[in-house]
Parts: structure tokens; sequence; C-alpha cells
């Protein structure tokens, strides 16, 4: 146990010195960056899955049972896909503002 508080002790040290205020700069940058990301990449790829949806049901419709089956459960997974990623879009930036934008660092 001893050896284990010494480990910890020592690990706090060295994290406390490897995130110094450059660090953190580059980290906020990230997260902006990554924000950014997010705003323009996943509208985008949501249409895109909404639009696939449409064109797989329509294309089951003319199959056998089974194929419509199918097409049909592969349509609500790009729909829901789609949902999921303009869920993340809407409210993700608000997430990263708030837990890495205190002063208004991160710009989404």
């Amino acid at each position: 146990m001893k050896k284990l508080g010494i480990f910890a002790v020592a690990l706090a040290a060295m994290l406390s010195l490897a995130f110094s205020t450059s660090m953190l700069t580059g980290l906020i940058s990230s997260v902006s960056d990554l924000c950014k990301g997010l705003n323009q990449m996943l509208p985008v790829a949501a249409m895109l899955m909404i639009i696939l949806a449409g064109v797989l049901y329509a294309a089951g419709q003319m199959m056998g049972a089974e194929t419509r089956a199918r097409s049909n459960v592969w349509a609500t997974a790009c729909l829901t896909g789609a949902l999921i990623a303009i869920l993340i879009a809407v409210i993700a930036p608000t997430v990263l503002q708030s837990i890495y934008g205190a002063n208004g660092t991160v710009q989404c």
C-alpha cells in the first residue's frame, strides 16, 4: 500500500507538470477545432443519412417480403443515426463550452 501511495503522489506531480499553460492552450484549441468540425460535418452526414433512408425504404418496397423487412430496419437505423447526429450537433457546442470554455475561450 505504501508503494501505491508513493506512485500516486509521483503520478500527480508528473501530471501537474505535464499540463502547463501551453498544454492547456493546445487543449482548448483542439476542443475548439473539434467543435467547429462537428458543426460542419454532422448536419451534412445527417442529411445524407435521411436521403439514404428514403432510398433504402423505396428500394425495399420493390423486393420480396424478407428484403422489404430488412430494408425497413436499415431505413429506421439510418433515420435514428441522423437524429443522433442532429442532437450531437445541437448539444455538443453547449457541453464543450460549459466544460472547457469557462472564460469563453472555446469558440464554436
